[in-house]
C-alpha cells in the first residue's frame, strides 16, 4: 500500500470513531434571570420559582448542569426592584422571566433587546409590553393574569355566597388600567342583581380601614378585592377587616383566601409559571418572543374558607361546595 493511500485510511477512520468520555465537550450552561416584586422569604414567590422550575426539568434543563439561575428580589421598595431589574439586564442573560407589571416596568425600560417572558401581567398591550396578543412584535411574550370580565364572574360569586347584598365596595388600585377596567366590568352586571357600587382605591392600610369602617354601616353590605399588588401586599389586613365589619368578600386570589378570606375565584398562578417555562425552553432553543403569542389563563379555581364564613355567620351552599377546587375549614 503507498504511503499516500495508507495515511489517507487511517485519517478517515478517525473521523468515524466517537471521542472518548474525557474529551467530549461539557454540555453549554445558559442563563436565566427571575425578576420577583417578593422578598426570598415569601412562600407564594418561592412556589412560583418551584413550578417554574419544575416546568423546565420537564423540558430537559437542569440547575448546574445546562443552566444557571440569576434571582432577583425585591426587599420592599421600588427602588430595590429596579436595582434587581438592572442587574439582571446587566448580565445579559438569555431570557429573564418577570413576576408581574412591578417586574415588567423597569425591565422594559432597560432593554428591547433581551428576551423576556412574564407571568401574572394585567394588560400587557395597555402597558406597551406587546404590540397585541397574537403578535406581541417585540422582546417580550408571557400569560396575562386575568381577562377583564372575569371581574363580573366576581359579584355573581358574592350574590350567591350572600343573597342579601345589596351594596358592595369594590377596592382597586385607580392607576392601574386593570383596576379601572375590572371595576368597569363589575358596573356592567350590577344593575341585574340589584347592586349599588362604591369605589374604593387601595392607599394606605389606615385609609383603607377608616373606609371599610365607614361603607360598613350601613346594613347588606359586601366586599370585593380586585387585582393589584397592593392588595396582595395588604391581604391579611384586608381580610381581617372583612371580617370585623361582617362583610363577605371575593377575592381574585387564592392566597387571600388563605390568609384569612371568604371565597376567591381567578387563574392558578402556579400553573403560569408552569407554562412560562415553556415559553422559556422555546426561547432557548431559537425560537424569538416576538412570534410567541400571549396567552390568557386556561386554568381557574374557586377557593372558599368555612371557618370565615362560620364566623361572619354565613352558611356556604352546596351549590359552591360541589364547585370548589379547594374548602378550607
Amino acid at each position: 500500500m503507498r504511503r499516500r493511500d495508507f495515511i489517507k485510511g487511517i485519517a478517515g477512520s478517525a473521523t468515524v470513531l466517537p471521542l472518548p468520555a474525557s474529551a467530549q465537550q461539557p454540555e453549554r450552561v445558559r442563563r436565566i434571570g427571575v425578576l420577583m416584586p417578593t422578598t426570598a422569604e415569601d412562600r407564594d414567590g418561592q412556589d412560583r420559582i418551584s413550578a417554574l422550575l419544575q416546568g423546565l426539568q420537564q423540558s430537559g434543563w437542569m440547575v448546574g448542569r445546562n443552566i444557571r439561575m440569576e434571582y432577583r428580589w425585591d426587599t420592599g421598595s421600588a427602588d430595590a426592584i429596579r436595582k434587581g431589574a438592572a442587574d439582571l439586564v446587566g448580565l445579559a442573560p438569555d431570557v429573564i422571566v418577570a413576576n408581574g407589571s412591578v417586574a415588567m416596568g423597569p425591565l422594559m425600560q432597560l432593554t428591547r433587546t433581551l428576551p423576556i417572558v412574564f407571568a401574572t401581567v394585567a394588560d400587557p398591550v395597555g402597558q406597551g409590553y406587546v404590540n397585541s396578543l397574537s403578535r406581541p412584535g417585540g422582546n417580550a411574550t408571557g400569560f396575562v393574569l386575568y381577562e377583564f370580565g372575569l371581574a363580573g364572574k366576581w359579584l355573581e360569586l358574592l350574590k350567591e355566597m350572600a343573597p342579601q347584598t345589596t351594596r358592595v365596595a369594590i377596592l382597586r388600585d385607580a392607576s392601574l388600567s386593570a383596576g379601572v377596567a375590572q371595576f368597569a366590568a363589575i358596573q356592567s352586571v350590577a344593575p341585574s342583581l340589584g347592586v349599588e357600587l362604591t369605589a374604593i382605591n387601595v392607599q394606605e392600610k389606615d385609609e383603607i380601614e377608616r373606609a371599610l369602617m365607614q361603607f360598613a354601616r350601613a346594613p347588606n353590605g359586601g366586599l370585593i378585592v380586585t387585582g393589584g399588588s397592593q392588595a396582595v401586599a395588604y391581604r391579611e389586613v384586608i381580610a381581617a377587616l372583612a371580617t370585623r365589619y361582617k362583610l363577605p368578600a371575593v377575592y381574585f386570589r387564592r392566597l387571600m383566601v388563605e390568609s384569612g378570606g371568604l371565597v376567591s375565584y381567578g387563574p392558578d398562578l402556579l400553573d403560569q409559571y408552569r407554562l412560562a417555562a415553556g415559553y422559556v425552553d422555546r426561547i432557548l432553543k431559537g425560537e424569538k418572543p416576538a412570534d410567541l403569542p400571549v396567552h390568557a389563563p386556561t386554568k381557574y379555581e374557586l377557593v372558599i374558607n368555612r371557618k370565615t364564613a362560620k364566623a361572619l355567620g354565613l352558611e356556604v351552599p352546596a351549590t359552591l361546595l360541589a364547585r370548589a377546587d379547594e374548602v378550607i375549614e
